[in-house]
């Protein structure tokens, strides 16, 4: 065995006289009959049962041994255990060959379960498609061709340099089978997106689903913190009451004590006064007043926020002439609303429904603000009121739970607001008015409150500033002398009222808008000029001269203030040098402004809300007036805005009053 083996080894380690990839069949041939006898001899004394089995078996294993020691089948083999599977299929059928079965020779199972499809071209054509033949990751996986088929393409391409008819011919379908790839492409990419669209509206069906969830759940939400601060309410009543029995009661003892003396020889009218100065009357009761809990809501509303910006969430119509102001505390919270009609009008803005008026002011109110469940009321009647709207008896929505019959449901809650105009309940404010600010001795054109501070401004050219603690005036700020004194100790005319001459007297007011935070007070009037007062010495420390125009609208955070003005432009500042750090104008004075933390919004004399994105800085409109041409409708000329955390509500000329998301 061991020289069989050397013999074997110098053979395959000389030169092969043949290749070494081709199989030799006819050796395969006689290996099989070798390996068919061997196995017919050994099976053959098994069904017969001859005791000479041992001398086949020994016959058959060497004729075998002989066939394996033949170069030529161990060639063979050898070159079978390299060949891979493709090499095999490839070398039997030609590529056409291949497709064509791939395509044709398909079990029914997988005929009858094919989906239906819209595209015109086959699986096979789609992958054929994405796999260009001329990319470069084909190249990288392209299989390698033989060194030798190399060279003689090679020899061929030099030998055949002039082009022939032939070679026109397969550029001119290489062409045409790029052009059949570039449609197929074309194909793949529309089905693509009909795919996508499918997607897309699928998705918007189930947005539309969950945000219809979302609103249900925020109703549900308002009313368990309505049912909560109701709770509160009747909680502290009820401690109220029990400790003003505690009182009651140690005052009834104290005069069960007083009624038997020690001395009995003690004068009657001394008895008599000590006895009435220590008994307790109604007035002298030492009951703590009624403090009703504020309405802070725990958790804001989101909404909002899923809505495209400019989606309209709803449309009152609020008064019957035009809105003189307005202002909310939260999204889908409580707005307060004023106009020309003389009434001021508070609403639930999730229900669209009015829910009271408050009612005191003999004039129309000029300007208010909303701060959580206070509001204060500035008219021209010449006098500020301040109205504790937790006071309020009223419901924000019936609950229909265990309401078997619907005349019982509230249509305010529950009907769509524009079909029919409802009256507010009667008496639903009676016992919010808080106290009356009465100082100046003409109409409250501005007023802004923080804490326990209030400005007002006036058309009597005074700034006063209150305590809301006592509801007294502790300061009378002159704006007419602090310009003076500023032209006298500059020596220039940078504080001189100057009359701008764009706008009669008439139609602007003198204190346009004012803004206070601790003790910094900004302050912007009909001469053009922003001030900014300093509350502790009553002096003007900064002036910033810009405008054109009487300001009508300002408002500033830590680092800018933003100012709106008659004279078409929005400026906004920086308070830490005082300059102009941006600036964009419109078409109209503007009457009214208002920012959050991205946009700023203000009226710039049109039907539509004017928005200018400070993160993306473009402008663009919100409101009624974007799509009135396509409705043939003409809305009126926004008058009012505000703005918080995104939810956008205007009121018009006409006294309407829209609620936008932005």
């Amino acid at each position: 065995m061991a020289g069989s083996s050397g013999r074997n080894g110098s053979e395959f380690g000389g030169p092969a006289e043949e290749d070494s990839s081709i199989i030799s069949t006819r050796g395969i041939e006689a290996f099989g009959r070798k390996v068919t006898t061997t196995a017919g001899h050994l099976l053959m004394p098994l069904a017969t049962g001859d005791p000479s089995s041992s001398t086949h078996y020994q016959s058959a294993m060497s004729d075998l041994h002989k066939q394996l020691r033949r170069p030529n089948l161990q060639r063979s083999v050898f070159s079978f255990a390299k060949t891979t599977p493709t090499d095999l299929v490839r070398s039997t059928l030609s590529t056409s060959e291949i497709q064509y079965r791939a395509l044709t020779y398909l079990p029914d199972e997988l005929l009858a379960n094919i989906p239906e499809d819209e595209n015109t071209y086959s699986l096979f054509q789609g992958f054929q498609a994405t796999m260009p033949e001329h990319s470069p990751d084909i190249k990288r996986h392209r299989r390698r061709i033989s060194r030798g088929r190399k060279l003689l393409e090679d020899d061929k391409s030099e030998s055949e340099t002039p082009p022939t008819l032939g070679k026109l011919k397969k550029e001119k379908n290489s062409l045409n089978h790029q052009l059949e790839m570039m449609s197929i492409r074309k194909n793949m990419a529309s089905s693509e997106i009909h795919e996508i669209d499918n997607k897309i509206a699928n998705l918007n069906s189930m947005r539309r689903i969950v945000l219809e969830r979302l609103a249900g759940l925020e109703q549900e939400e308002a009313l368990l913190e309505h049912d909560i601060l109701d709770v509160e309410n009747r909680l502290e009543d009820a401690q109220d009451q029990l400790e003003d029995a505690e009182v009651l009661a140690i005052a009834a003892k104290e005069e069960e004590e007083l009624d038997k003396p020690d001395d009995p020889a003690m004068d009657a009218s001394f008895m008599s006064e000590s006895i009435y100065e220590k008994l307790p009357s109604a007035n002298s009761t030492p009951t703590r007043p009624k403090r009703h809990k504020t309405i802070r809501r725990k958790s804001m509303p989101i909404l909002h926020e899923h809505f495209e910006p400019g989606s309209m969430i709803r449309e009152i119509q609020a008064h019957n002439d035009t809105i003189t102001a307005l202002d909310f505390d939260v999204p889908f919270g409580t707005m307060v609303t004023s106009a020309l009609d003389d009434t001021v009008r508070v609403w639930d803005m999730n229900a669209g429904r009015c829910i009271g008026l408050l009612e005191g002011h003999t004039a129309s109110v000029r300007t208010l603000q909303v701060e959580d469940n206070i509001v204060a009321t500035g008219s021209m009647d010449a006098t500020v009121r301040l109205w504790d709207l937790s006071k309020a008896h009223y419901e924000p929505q019936d609950n229909r739970i265990n309401k078997d019959n619907d005349e019982d449901e509230d249509p305010l809650a529950f009907g769509d607001p524009e079909d029919e105009e409802f009256e507010p309940p009667l008496g639903s404010m009676a016992d919010c008015p808080l106290f009356t600010l009465e100082a100046h001795v003409d109409e409250v054109t501005a007023l802004y409150f923080r804490g326990d501070t209030l400005i007002s401004g006036s058309a009597d050219k005074t700034l006063r500033q209150w305590d809301l603690e006592k509801g007294r005036c502790v300061q009378t700020l002159d704006v007419m002398w602090a310009a003076a004194q500023a032209s006298a100790t500059m020596g220039s005319s940078e504080g001189v009222w100057r009359q701008t001459g764009r706008l009669p007297d008439a139609s602007a007011d003198f204190v346009g808008a004012v803004q206070v935070f601790d003790a910094a007070l900004a302050c912007g009037t009909a001469d053009g000029m922003v001030r900014l007062w300093d509350l502790r010495s009553g002096q003007v420390h900064r002036s910033l001269v810009g405008h054109t125009g009487p300001v009508t609208c300002l408002q500033f955070d830590d680092v800018h203030l933003v100012t709106g003005s008659a004279d078409r432009s929005i400026r906004i500042w920086d308070l830490r040098t005082g300059a102009i750090h941006d600036a964009y104008a419109y078409d109209s004075p503007i009457t009214s402004m208002m920012f959050d933390n991205r946009r700023i919004v203000s009226a710039a004399g049109e039907d539509v809300v004017k928005v200018y994105d400070k993160l993306e800085g473009r402008h663009w409109d919100c409101g009624s007036g974007v799509t009135a041409e396509e409705e043939s409708r003409t809305p009126a000329i926004v008058e009012r805005v505000r703005i918080k955390d995104g939810y956008l509500t205007e009121g018009r000329r006409d006294g309407k009053v829209g609620i936008w998301t932005s």
